[in-house]
């Protein structure tokens, strides 16, 4: 996809214009020798409301670059939103607070500009899937403005458990990767984008069968410290004040385990907030094993819920 560098004053010019050439791509925040950016997928209309979109990836992997096929980004844009796709640093080069700290701020910046973004930040909505569920459930609670309604697709509110924290039997069935092969995969800089062909998946196989993945994003042991993450699991700080969340989520996840949405939603219930959980039977991580038809209706309700609370 080719991208444009903007200006906030040249997004002005977007509004009324088609994006074939690509979103405009902006600079949030500088921190330890990273532009640290996210992609403004513009739509027609002043103050018009904003979905923030936020990438996977266990926190280690993924950009904000979204595929001009992203059924999401599709649906959102033809809802009326302007979409923002935002970036924050990856693990374990960075750990927890700090990207937690890049998403704040580009919920902050999104605030602050959102009259040159020509976006209305008292209907802003957050989606994101997998590890971007994760931060998308965190919003809930961790940013400022408080998001209208999140959207967390296989995502999870708690980042201590057994699941994350023990050896996983599944990722174990494939080839050990060892310490060493798991070190040489990621670097010593940060990072936000990482490079075509990067082995940074060898890292996390690495967590996962070693049940390490808490520790090494974190910097924190969750069994010798476990009230530091209170404040990093969703679940931990549900509160009546917490927005409206629609939870998606498929019984044959080997990665993300469905008891993790399940529990988000007993929860949000137990609290008295307003949720849904579309439960997926057999589906994969990602949902990609049903019928496209399927996923493009799962999407839209959880669109349709996101409009309903703006």
């Amino acid at each position: 996809m080719n991208r444009r560098q903007f200006t906030l004053g040249g997004l002005c010019a977007l509004a009324h214009a088609e994006d074939a050439a690509g979103p405009a791509t902006m600079v949030f925040k500088h921190a330890a020798g990273c532009a640290i950016q996210a992609d403004i997928y513009t739509s027609a209309g002043p103050r018009r409301p904003v979905a923030v979109l936020i990438h996977g990836g266990a926190l280690m992997i993924g950009s904000r670059h979204l595929s001009p096929r992203s059924r999401i980004l599709r649906l959102l844009r033809q809802a009326g939103f302007t979409v923002i796709s935002i970036d924050y640093r990856l693990a374990p080069e960075t750990k927890l607070e700090q990207i937690i700290a890049d998403v704040r701020d580009a919920f902050s910046w999104i605030d602050t500009h959102s009259g040159e973004l020509g976006v209305d930040t008292a209907r802003m909505v957050v989606s994101g899937g997998s590890a971007g569920g994760y931060l998308t459930l965190m919003t809930g609670f961790a940013v400022k403005p408080v998001p209208r309604a999140l959207a967390s697709f296989w995502g999870y509110g708690d980042i201590a458990g057994d699941w994350y924290s023990k050896p996983d039997a599944f990722y174990r069935k494939q080839p050990l990767v060892s310490r060493e092969q798991a070190e040489a995969s990621v670097g010593s800089q940060a990072i936000t984008d990482p490079p075509p062909g990067n082995r940074r998946f060898d890292f996390y196989l690495y967590c996962r069968q070693q049940g390490l993945w808490p520790k090494e994003v974190s910097g924190h042991d969750p069994v010798a410290e476990p009230r530091w993450f209170d404040a990093y699991c969703p679940i931990r700080n549900v509160t009546l004040s917490y927005p409206p969340t629609i939870l998606v989520h498929g019984t044959g996840d080997t990665d993300v385990p469905y008891a993790l949405s399940e529990a988000m939603a007993a929860k949000l219930a137990q609290v008295g907030v307003e949720h849904r959980l579309i439960t997926v039977p057999n589906g994969s991580h990602g949902i990609g094993n049903i019928p496209a038809a399927s996923q493009e209706r799962i999407h839209l309700e959880a669109v349709e819920f996101l409009q309903k609370h703006i």
